[in-house]
């Protein structure tokens, strides 16, 4: 069963017993209503009656005044008049009725006769008609001496009940109506919304991300609907940001083999005879098999830290001694490109629980990025102080640097400002993943034209245990 039909039932059912609930009230209550109203205005007609018989005829016998006693309830009244002794022998009937009948059968007869007014509901012995029926003690010097009974039909009474329960039953079934058509039209804004994110979902499944949903109302489906759409925008970009990186990876193994092969078909034709080129050749494979380790010492990186799967080992590191390791380490290079690398660390700089060689690899990542970016004559420095319990390390550059609208998404996998650039683009990823397993953070503040600012935060108090299995 679908969901319209779910909600449109549910809110079926609820509304039925509702109606069913109210209606049987009203319809109860309204025939209590007009009954008991009935039955009080006999009541007071009877009680009235007696009054009178005790004030002006409490001295006269019953059954001589019987008649005149009759015609003066009568009256009055459109009910049909009893009179009756206290042995509950019908004397007078204002509808002709004989007398001498025994009327003790009725127990509103049976009430009044022991003092008390009573009321019967029932059916005409010879019409089969609905009456009711009050009988009230008549006294005479607090002796009772017979009684009166007013009896009247419920024909037109239950007719007017009956009419006004078809009244309410047809209410209750054009409410139900309502219900339903406003349940399916309510259901409806509802379904749609969800049918849109199930066939959104459904083409996902088939791999185009391309589909967006479209946001009918400003809801929870609503918010589901743009969370689907950013899932997909994220997704779609990165999928193209994977195919750049394919392609981007292909360039840079095709490069290197390339190069490899080449001198590899070099040197086996020039054989031993020429030393400058076996030598010339040599260290270029031994450079391209560098890069080349590099690029899949990244890409191993990479798909351990997308599982979860890599392994930090925490011991104490002087932060200082590695920073100038570093530094002596791409010193050459640095003097190669014409480029000032300085390392400044302040003193009792303190020791901090982290893994040496992944901080190592960040460090080195970080000034590798600087100096392909960082033109000749320019200026990299490398800085570490201490702020508010923790170690701040910062290279700042005087590079190109990087537009804003690039800088939230430099640290995504894949990602390459450049996408002809050289490099895998997870370099500056896999470096904040690092980071972040030492509990500390990584941002970077950069500005076209004047250079880039990175900034690593580690804890200094904190040790933590790093290894992730």
């Amino acid at each position: 069963m679908g969901i319209q039909k779910r909600l449109v039932g549910s809110y079926f059912v609820v509304i039925c017993i509702t109606v069913l609930i109210l209606e049987i009230f009203l319809m109860v209550y309204v025939r209590y209503y007009y009954l008991h109203n009935v039955e009080r205005i006999l009541m007071n007609q009877a009680e009235l009656s007696a009054s009178f018989f005790q004030q002006y005829f409490a001295d006269e016998d019953l059954e001589k005044q019987s008649y005149r006693l009759l015609k003066g309830f009568a009256h009055n009244s459109d009910a049909q008049v009893q009179i009756i002794n206290s042995s509950g022998r019908l004397l007078q009937d204002s509808t002709g009725l004989p007398g001498g009948n025994d009327m003790t059968t009725y127990l509103d007869v049976r009430t009044a006769l022991q003092g008390q007014p009573g009321t019967w509901r029932g059916k005409d012995p010879s019409t089969q008609e609905a009456i009711l029926a009050v009988s009230y003690p008549l006294r005479a010097n607090d002796i009772i001496v017979g009684e009166v009974r007013f009896v009247t039909s419920l024909t037109e009474t239950l007719q007017t009940v009956n009419r006004i329960s078809i009244v309410l039953i047809c209410v209750g079934l054009f409410v139900l109506a309502i219900v339903t058509v406003l349940g399916l039209l309510l259901s409806r804004t509802i379904t749609r919304s969800i049918k849109d994110l199930k066939q959104a979902a459904d083409q996902m499944t088939e791999g185009d991300f391309s589909i967006r949903v479209h946001k009918r109302y400003q809801d929870e489906l609503g918010s589901l609907a743009d969370t689907l759409n950013m899932m997909a925008g994220r997704i779609l970009k990165s999928e193209q940001l994977k195919n750049d990186f394919i392609s981007s990876v292909s360039h840079e193994l095709r490069t290197p083999l390339t190069s490899i092969k080449g001198w590899a078909i070099t040197l086996k034709s020039s054989g031993n005879h020429n030393e400058q080129i076996l030598k010339e050749g040599l260290d270029i494979i031994e450079s391209e098999s560098d890069r080349l380790t590099c690029l899949v010492e990244e890409l191993l990186d990479f798909s351990k830290l997308d599982n979860g799967r890599i392994v930090i080992h925490s011991a104490p590191v002087h932060l200082s001694e590695l920073l100038h390791h570093v530094g002596r380490q791409l010193a050459p290079r640095a003097a190669r490109q014409g480029v000032s690398l300085e390392i400044q660390a302040e003193e009792n700089l303190p020791n901090i629980h982290a893994d040496e060689n992944r901080l190592k690899q960040v460090l080195i990542n970080l000034i590798d990025n600087s100096l392909k970016f960082t033109d000749a004559t320019g200026r990299i420095l490398v800085h570490a102080y201490t702020a508010q319990e923790q170690v701040v390390i910062t290279v700042e550059d005087t590079g190109s640097g990087i537009a804003e609208e690039d800088l939230e998404n430099v640290l995504q996998k894949f990602y390459k400002v450049d996408p002809h650039a050289p490099g895998s683009g997870l370099g500056l990823s896999i470096s904040d993943e690092i980071i972040k397993l030492h509990h500390g953070e990584l941002r970077i503040i950069s500005e076209v034209g004047k250079g880039m600012t990175v900034q690593i935060y580690l804890p200094i108090k904190e040790k933590i245990n790093l290894t992730i299995s």
